[in-house]
C-alpha cells in the first residue's frame, strides 16, 4: 500500500490545488461552526494551541529520532515530521503522514524495513503513553487502551514472523530500541500528553465553558478508541466520538461540536506553515538537483 501511496503523495506535495483547498478547509470548518456559537473568545484557543505546537512539532518528532537511532538529525525529523503531518491532514485516518515519513527515510537512503519499523514503534509507543496518561483520569478506559495497544503489538510479532518468512529482505537490519530508548520517549510522549490536554482546555474554555483537565484527557483517551474507522481531520468517527465524550461531561452540543471544530481547525495553521513551507523549500531543492532529502 505504501509503496502505491507514495507516487500520490509527492504529486500532493508538487500540487497547488491541494494547498489551497487545505487553506479553504481550514477556513470552512470554523467559519460554518463558529457563528452558531453563543460565545467564542479567542485568547484560550491560542493559549491552548502554543503548548500543543510544541508537543506536535518538537516533541513528537525528538521521540520519533529516539525510537529510530538511525544517525538523522534533529532538523532533518523535525522537517519531515512536519511536512507528514501536513499531508496526514490532507489524507482520510492521517495515513499520509506515515507513508511519507517512510518514504523520506527511503529517500535518505534508509531500509525499507527499518523506515517501516521505526514509524511503527514511534506510533506504537505513543499509543502506549496515552493509555498510560489516560490511566490518571479513569480505571477502565486505560484497561481497553492497553488491550488495544497489546493487540496492535501482537499484530506487529505476527507481521514479522511472516514477513521473515515470506519477504526476509524486507525485514529490519537495525536492532529494537533499547529499554533506554523507550523510557525517553515514553517521557515525550507525556509531554505530548499534556500539550493535547491544553490544546482541548483552551478550545472548550472557548465557548465559555470549563471541564477538568483529567476528564478532557480521558474524553480525549475515548475518542481514540473510534480512530479505527478513517475520516477526513475534523469530520472523522474520532471527531464525532470526541464530541459526544465532551456532552457527557456536562458540555452542550453546541459548544462540544464547536471546541471540536476548533481543534480540527487550528491543527492546520501550525501544518501549513511549518510542514507547507518545508515542502515547497524540497520542492526548489529538487528542482535545482540539490540532495533535499538527504540528512542534514
Amino acid at each position: 500500500m505504501m509503496k502505491n501511496l507514495a507516487p500520490r503523495l509527492r504529486a500532493l506535495v508538487h500540487s497547488r490545488t491541494v494547498l489551497v483547498l487545505g487553506i479553504v478547509v481550514s477556513v470552512v470548518i470554523p467559519a460554518v461552526t463558529l457563528p452558531r456559537l453563543p460565545h467564542v473568545t479567542v485568547w484560550p484557543v491560542l493559549l491552548g494551541l502554543a503548548p500543543w505546537v510544541v508537543g506536535k512539532y518538537l516533541l513528537c518528532p525528538l521521540r520519533w529520532r529516539v525510537l529510530t537511532d538511525g544517525g538523522f538529525s534533529r532538523r532533518w525529523h523535525l522537517r519531515a515530521y512536519a511536512e507528514s503531518e501536513l499531508l496526514g491532514l490532507l489524507t482520510p485516518g492521517h495515513v499520509g503522514a506515515d507513508v511519507w515519513r517512510v518514504h523520506r527515510f527511503s529517500r535518505a537512503g534508509l531500509g525499507r524495513g527499518d523506515a517501516v519499523m521505526s514509524v511503527g514503534m514511534d506510533r506504537f509507543v505513543g499509543a502506549i503513553g496515552l493509555a498510560v496518561f489516560v490511566g490518571f483520569a479513569g480505571a477502565a478506559l486505560p484497561l481497553r487502551m492497553l488491550l488495544g495497544a497489546a493487540g496492535l503489538g501482537v499484530a506487529l510479532v505476527v507481521g514479522a514472523l511472516v514477513v521473515r518468512r515470506v519477504r526476509p529482505d524486507w525485514l529490519p537490519s537495525r536492532p529494537l530500541p533499547r529499554p533506554r530508548q523507550l523510557a525517553h520517549a515514553l517521557v515525550l510522549s507525556a509531554g505530548y500528553q499534556l500539550s493535547i490536554a491544553a490544546l482541548l482546555l483552551g478550545t472548550v474554555a472557548a465557548t465559555g465553558h470549563t471541564v477538568a483537565p483529567l476528564a478532557v484527557l480521558g474524553a480525549f483517551g475515548a475518542s481514540q478508541l473510534a480512530g479505527a474507522v478513517p475520516g477526513p481531520n475534523g469530520a472523522s468517527p474520532r471527531d464525532a466520538a470526541l464530541v459526544v465524550a465532551l456532552v457527557a461531561l456536562g458540555v452542550p452540543w453546541a459548544a462540544a461540536a464547536g471546541a471540536v471544530a476548533l481543534k480540527a481547525a487550528v491543527a492546520w495553521l501550525p501544518a501549513l506553515v511549518l510542514g507547507g513551507v518545508s515542502l515547497v523549500v524540497t520542492r526548489r531543492a529538487l528542482r535545482a538537483g540539490t540532495p533535499a532529502l538527504q540528512p542534514a
